[in-house]
Formats: C-alpha cells, structure tokens, sequence
C-alpha cells in the first residue's frame, strides 16, 4: 500500500501541472539571464535580445545540469566540452553584425545552443562539429526544435566548409593558437569573424573583418574558451 502510494505521488508530480511549472519557471529563469545578464551588460541589439528571449538554453544542455541552464557561467555538456556562458554568446552574437540575409559559418556546434540563436536571425547557419555525439545529438535536437536553416556536420572545423562558401559571418565558438587561413579565405569580402585565439588561460575574442582579402584584427575581451581540437589545430 506505500509503495502504491509513492508511486501515485510520482506520477502526480511529473504529470502536466508540474511540466507547466517548470515550463512557466524556465520562462522566467530566461527573463531573468536576458535581463541581468545581457541587457545589464550592454548587450542593446534587439533581435539578440529577442533570440536569447526565444531559445530555450535548458533543452541545450545536459539533465544532470539543468538547473544550471540559466546560470552566469558556462556549463558542461559532456566530452570536455562547454556551453558558453550566455552573455559570450550574446556578445559574440551582436558583434557579428547579422542580418536576416546572411549565411553563417559556425565552428564548434557544441550542443546547438549558438547555432540556434543565430538561426532566429540570419538566413542560415552551417555549423561543424568535430565530436561525432556531440555533432549528431545537435543536429537531432535542432530538428526537433523546427530550425530548418540549420546545417550541422561533423569534421574538422579548422578547414571550414569549403563547398558552402563565401560564407557572410563566421563564428568560432572554441580557441585555435592562431587565426585559420582555411576560414579567412572562405569568409566573403568584407564580412565578419569572431574567434577567440590563444593558448590555455590567456585567450582575447577578436573581431576579424575581411579587406581586400587580406584579415584585419580587432581584440575585443579576454575570455577563455575549450581549445580548438583536429589534426590540423596544431
């Protein structure tokens, strides 16, 4: 009779009412991140405000850390590998420059969090993965989210997408020791690229603009992201 009873609790505490909560404190946990965390920050550009409004962080990011979706910090998603911290994305996202024409390049799809706020803006995004779980459960979970402009493959990142580009704008969501040449050459004239460039525990974002076909860096913060990995990362 305990037992009967216990399990009538569980299944009472996971029905709809209890989804609806925790849907409803999701929402507001997400209200919260963009208000304290990206807008307070300086974050102004409204169609970022709005992606990181929209995109659901919680579905991006492993059950065990949940809790933590909505946090000011990166968070684990296996394999050695982060989500960003969600002002990094906003910031990286806004200092793209994006518009609702563009083709985006990224690289390190990580869980699809990145590829999915982009997506709420651009054109289409063209994401490569070089950690064949984490590329796969991506471009799994991106579907069943609706985003159709998404591209998910994996490979190795630092030799781009060759056969999709010129690309508009191109986002490096993981650290190679320099700048690839592979991705200048497949950024569009005159587009932008934010990549972070360093070695462990001294990294800078750069914002890199294409001019005459030539990259023309611009150091924007310290930050400190997972190390671009690949036979050609070195």
């Amino acid at each position: 009779m305990i037992m009967c009873f216990l399990l009538l609790v569980v299944a009472l505490a996971s029905g709809p009412s209890c989804q609806k909560r925790q849907l409803e404190d999701f929402g507001a946990a997400r209200r919260r991140m963009v208000e304290k965390q990206i807008i307070a920050r300086g974050i102004d550009d409204q169609r970022v405000i709005n992606a990181m409004l929209k995109v659901p962080r919680h579905l991006f990011v492993p059950d065990d850390y949940r809790h933590y979706a909505y946090s000011d910090t990166p968070v684990p998603i296996g394999h050695g590998q982060t989500i960003s911290q969600p002002y990094i994305v906003a910031l990286m996202t806004e200092e793209l420059n994006v518009s609702n024409a563009d083709r985006v390049l990224e690289i390190g799809t990580g869980s699809g969090y990145q590829a999915a706020v982009l997506a709420e803006i651009v054109k289409e995004v063209y994401s490569i993965e070089i950690v064949e779980p984490l590329g796969e459960s991506a471009r799994v979970r991106l579907e069943e989210l609706g985003y159709e402009n998404v591209k998910v493959t994996v490979g190795d990142g630092y030799l781009g997408w060759p056969e999709h580009a010129p690309f508009d704008r191109i986002i490096v969501t993981c650290a190679p020791t320099d700048i690839p040449e592979p991705l200048v050459d497949q950024l569009q004239e005159g587009g932008i690229m934010m990549i972070p460039v360093g070695s462990a525990g001294f990294q800078y974002l750069y914002r890199v603009k294409k001019y005459m076909g030539e990259a023309e860096t611009e150091e924007v913060i310290p930050v400190s992201f997972v190390p671009l990995t690949g036979p050609h990362a070195e």
